[in-house]
C-alpha cells in the first residue's frame, strides 16, 4: 500500500506540474495547447499500450470512447482557457469542485461571487470544465467494466488528437523556443501521470489511496507561490479545506466499485478519471 500512495501523489505532482506549464503556455492558442497535450501524451504513452500487441487496443465500444473523448477534450480546453485569467489553485480546484454541499460552500468561498465575477469569467468557465469533467467520468465507469484503463487511455488521447488538430492548424503560430519547451512538458507530465495512476493502482486499492489525489492541492498552492507569487486569504483556504474535504468524503462515502481512480485534470484536468483495473480480454 506504501508503494501505492507514494506513487499516487507522485502522480498527482506530475498533475500540478503538467497544469502550471499550461498556465505558463497561456499566450499561445488553447487549441494548440490542447493539441500538444494530446498528441504528445499519445507518442509518449502508446509504447506501454502496445507492450502487448495490438490486443490492447481492441474495443467493441467506440461509440462510448468518442463521447468520453470530447467530454473530456472539452473540460481540458475550457481549463487551460479559464487559468489564463486566474491563478493556478483556484483552476485547480474549480475543476475538481467535489459534487457535495461542502465542497459547493468551498467553490462559494474561491470564487468569491460579486460583480467582478462577471468582468472575469474565468471561473464559470473553470466550472464549466468541472461539468464536462463529470460527463467524462461518467462514460470512464461503464467504459471500465470492459476496457483496460490503457485501451481507455489510448482512445482519448488518439480522438482528442484528431479533435484539435484542425483547430491547432487553424490556430497555429509557431513557437518560440522556450514556448516549445511548455508544450512539450503539458504533454509529457500528462502522459507521466496516467502512467503512474495505474501503476499506483496496481499496488493499492481505490479507497486506500483515493484521498490523496488532493495532494494535486498542495502542489498547486505550493507551484503557484513560487513561481507567480500567489497569496491565499483565509477564505479562499477555508474553501480549499471544505472542496478537499467534499471530496474525500464522497470516497469515504462512495461504494469501493464507485470510487475509481479520480484523476480529475485541472485542467485536467482535463478532467478525467481512470476506472479500477479490470482483466484483460481474452
Amino acid at each position: 500500500m506504501a508503494l501505492g500512495i507514494l506513487l499516487i501523489v507522485a502522480a498527482f505532482l506530475c498533475v500540478a506540474v503538467m497544469s502550471a506549464f499550461g498556465k505558463a503556455a497561456a499566450a499561445m492558442p488553447t487549441a494548440v495547447i490542447s493539441f500538444s497535450q494530446s498528441f504528445i501524451s499519445l507518442v509518449v504513452f502508446l509504447p506501454w499500450v502496445l507492450r502487448g500487441g495490438r490486443s490492447q487496443v481492441r474495443t467493441g465500444r467506440l461509440p462510448i470512447h468518442v463521447l468520453r473523448a470530447l467530454a473530456g477534450l472539452l473540460s481540458q480546453v475550457l481549463y487551460f482557457w479559464s487559468v489564463k485569467d486566474m491563478s493556478l489553485v483556484d483552476a485547480v480546484l474549480l475543476v475538481n469542485a467535489a459534487p457535495l454541499f461542502i465542497g459547493f460552500v468551498g467553490v462559494a468561498l474561491i470564487i468569491k461571487p460579486g460583480p467582478s465575477l462577471l468582468a472575469n469569467p474565468s471561473s464559470l468557465i473553470a466550472l464549466l470544465a468541472a461539468v464536462f469533467s463529470a460527463i467524462a467520468l461518467v462514460t470512464v465507469n461503464t467504459l471500465s467494466r470492459t476496457d483496460r484503463p490503457d485501451t481507455i487511455l489510448f482512445y482519448y488521447f488518439l480522438i482528442a488528437s484528431l479533435a484539435t488538430a484542425p483547430f491547432a492548424v487553424l490556430q497555429w503560430k509557431t513557437p518560440e523556443p522556450a514556448q516549445w519547451g511548455l508544450l512539450i512538458g503539458v504533454g509529457v507530465f500528462m502522459a507521466l501521470a496516467q502512467l503512474l495512476i495505474i501503476l499506483a493502482y496496481e499496488h493499492a486499492t481505490a479507497s486506500q489511496i483515493a484521498p490523496f489525489n488532493y495532494s494535486v492541492v498542495l502542489f498547486s498552492v505550493a507551484i503557484g507561490w513560487i513561481v507567480w507569487h500567489d497569496v491565499l486569504d483565509w477564505i479562499a483556504v477555508l474553501g480549499i479545506l471544505l472542496v478537499c474535504a467534499g471530496g474525500i468524503c464522497s470516497v469515504v462515502l462512495a461504494r469501493p466499485r464507485q470510487i475509481g481512480h479520480g484523476f480529475w485534470l485541472s485542467h485536467g484536468h482535463g478532467g478525467q478519471r481512470l476506472p479500477d483495473p479490470v482483466p484483460s480480454k481474452p
